[in-house]
């Protein structure tokens, strides 16, 4: 048996470390592109059914192979020492057999990713699944007999053989040809190649495994739009409900359906007919009820996430909580089937409510701040929580059930975070379009001087159905705040009408509106950042953002030139060519009120090609950025806009990176894109 390192080792060295640091070197530094590099990527916490442990993940970034090596630990939940569970290939997703004594996680130690089960107490791993395609989204049965999973498989395969020879023809063939005759051909970053999504059902012991949902022509949980919790077990281990898509083309809807599917075979039942989305379900312990969310408005991805409760004798659904007006998500009952759990984003934060599970009841706020990735124990006393703001990486806290005791549990990036010279985000209200209130905010640079004059970077968000908030999350390792302010400049980040948050008006105000109110907020937003704060120079500006940021920014370039340069990363350029080569169809269809043909003067109005017709109308110095796996918005896009900029004279530059999609995640990858980004903003505002 290996020797496990424990955390708390590590973490004293590093601390001891950082303290002679800082005898010799007092002061702290701004953020560097290797400070964020070297920020350890906490997530996936989960508590042991007796409330003892929680089980949680650490993503470092390993530039030698350019990607994130992610690993599994356990610390007690009293304090104490973390241990390292697992020390082959990547690792992710532990859970907790039901008895606590073992921990099933995913590995791709062999080559390709398959369930592991270990001892909680440590030692080697038993490889539980043996398929020839990819494993995921593993969870338990509560009687502990079973783990369900999903894997990729060819419908029409009747066992793993056949995948596997379908696979090794696939690959031998040099015919490298794609064929399709339908709508959803590719997604976000990868091409259809014939295989779904399956449900699977493994014994704990053996590995044995079936597939629950044989011939199905749909993705278990749907592709991209779904995650593991679209599927649950019921609690007498006899029954899974999960998400599916089955409508079709694929490309034009966004309705999932609850589906039920018997351990001891048939079919799986649909049991909710919404129109729109249904997902995140998970049965009351009392095994009654069924508890997710729900969209009502077919064919928009961004309708208010409903509480809804679905009734297993009667086979009817009430919606809790009729007046709430923000995306329910992580839904979690308590023990005695009276109370859920779940968080909602409320404009910068994200607490969590409980609400007690009757129609007329109303959720109440029990832990403020933002939170994220939810669990509790067994005995519904202790929740385990992921936890960060603007200015602290993600970290891993317990708190008692009524929202009582927060503390942090894990420490995995104090002793780097005790170096870096970070600004707490600064809240800010303001009038926006047609007299709407509009939040912001606002970072100071490191070391500031109220005295001296601050270059201003406006960071736009993307979604446009999204939002900055007060967090860390994922998107830090894309579009870090504090990474932005640490040359010397004002950041400013604003959350215009479309933004998520605010109520479901305030984000249904995008519709066919995507260059009009969002882009008088953000000017509004500006104007009043010069007003209010006097160190901000408002003669050296810069815009930046990725997706509808990237369109945003794409706007600013025709409509005004009060910014000294520009960054457009992944932006819709061109809405009639956008629509033609992206794959969401319901995104843009719904967004812009239907097809190119049904509505072109839509398509025409709110594209910022439109407005490259005026010859000159470009003269911002502009950097442009893609990944050439972004089928979201494919970089066909960018090249549009780089020939444009060029064309019209005006300086710009173009990095493209052949390995990413939408986002740029691979470390190395990461580092170019940066630092691209930095030397092109130092260049006009400093």
């Amino acid at each position: 048996m290996r020797q496990q390192p424990t955390r708390s080792l590590e973490f004293i060295a590093l601390l001891a470390f950082a303290i002679h640091a800082s005898a010799q070197t007092p002061a702290k530094h701004p953020m560097t592109v290797n400070d964020l590099q070297s920020i350890q990527r906490v997530s996936e916490p989960q508590i042991s059914p007796d409330g003892r442990w929680v089980a949680y993940t650490v993503g470092t970034p390993d530039l030698t192979a350019n990607r994130v090596r992610t690993e599994v630990w356990v610390v007690p939940v009293d304090g104490g020492d973390a241990r390292e569970l697992t020390l082959e290939g990547n690792n992710s997703r532990p859970q907790w057999s039901p008895d606590g004594t073992r921990l099933a996680f995913l590995s791709d130690r062999s080559g390709v990713t398959e369930a592991y089960v270990v001892a909680a107490a440590g030692g080697d791993a038993q490889k539980l699944t043996t398929l020839s395609t990819d494993v995921d989204n593993e969870q338990w049965s509560p009687d502990g007999r079973s783990i369900a999973f999903t894997s990729s498989v060819f419908p029409d395969c009747a066992d793993d053989d056949c995948n596997a020879a379908r696979l090794k023809a696939r690959d031998a063939n040099p015919v490298k040809a794609r064929e399709y005759d339908t709508l959803l051909f590719r997604h976000w970053t990868h091409w259809s190649n014939g295989t779904r999504s399956h449900l699977f059902v493994a014994d704990a012991q053996t590995g044995q495994a079936r597939d629950l949902t044989p011939a199905a022509d749909y993705d278990v949980p749907p592709d991209e739009r779904g995650d593991p919790t679209d599927i649950a077990w019921s609690p007498d281990s006899k029954q899974i409900c999960f998400t599916a898509v089955t409508d079709r083309p694929e490309a034009t809807s966004t309705n999932g359906d609850l589906f039920a599917v018997d351990l001891a075979g048939g079919a799986p039942k649909r049991i909710t007919t919404n129109p729109g989305f249904d997902g995140h379900p998970v049965y009351s312990p009392d095994g009654r009820s069924i508890a997710y969310h729900s969209q009502a408005t077919p064919g928009y991805e961004s309708d208010l996430f409903r509480l809804m409760l679905y009734d297993r004798a009667s086979g009817t659904s009430t919606r809790l909580a009729a007046q709430f007006d923000s995306w329910v998500d992580t839904i979690l009952w308590s023990p005695d089937s009276k109370k859920i759990y779940f968080w909602a984003q409320q404009e910068l934060d994200q607490p969590i409510f409980e609400i007690d599970a009757t129609p007329d009841a109303a959720p109440r706020a029990i832990l403020s701040g933002f939170n994220d990735t939810v669990t509790l124990s067994a005995d519904g006393s202790t929740f385990a929580i992921l936890r960060s703001a603007l200015d602290a990486p993600t970290e891993v806290y317990v708190a008692h059930s009524d929202g009582s005791g927060l503390r942090q549990l894990t420490h995995e990036n104090a002793p780097l975070l005790a170096q870096l010279d970070l600004a707490r985000p600064e809240k800010f209200w303001f009038e926006g379009a047609g007299g709407t209130r509009v939040e912001g905010m606002l970072l100071r640079p490191p070391s500031f001087d109220a005295s001296k004059k601050y270059p201003v970077v406006l960071v736009i968000h993307g979604g446009p159905q999204a939002a900055w908030e007060d967090a860390w999350e994922g998107q830090a390792y894309r579009w870090n705040a504090q990474l932005f302010a640490a040359p010397g400049y004002v950041t400013v980040l604003i959350n215009p009408n479309g933004s998520t948050g605010y109520g479901q008006k305030f984000v249904d105000e995008i519709q066919d509106d995507w260059g009009d109110r969002p882009y008088v907020d953000l000017m509004k937003g500006v104007d009043y950042v010069l007003a209010t704060y006097p160190f901000a120079d408002g003669n050296r500006m810069a815009a930046i953002g990725g997706s509808y940021g990237g369109y945003m920014v794409d706007w600013i370039a025709t409509h005004t030139g009060r910014f000294k340069c520009l960054v457009s990363h992944a932006g819709p350029y061109d809405e009639f060519s956008m629509y033609g080569s992206t794959e969401e169809l319901w995104f843009v269809e719904h967004d812009l009120k239907g097809t190119p043909w049904a509505n072109p003067a839509s398509y025409q109005k709110w594209s910022p090609s439109s407005y490259a017709a005026e010859l000159g109308k470009y003269k911002t110095p502009t950097l442009v950025l893609a990944g050439e796996l972004d089928y979201r918005v494919p970089y066909t896009q960018d090249l549009e806009l780089f020939t444009a900029l060029q064309r019209q004279g005006v300086p710009s530059k173009l990095l493209l990176f052949p390995d990413e999609g939408h986002w740029i995640q691979k470390p190395l990858n990461s580092e170019r894109w940066n630092k691209t980004l930095a030397d092109w903003l130092a260049t006009y505002l400093k």
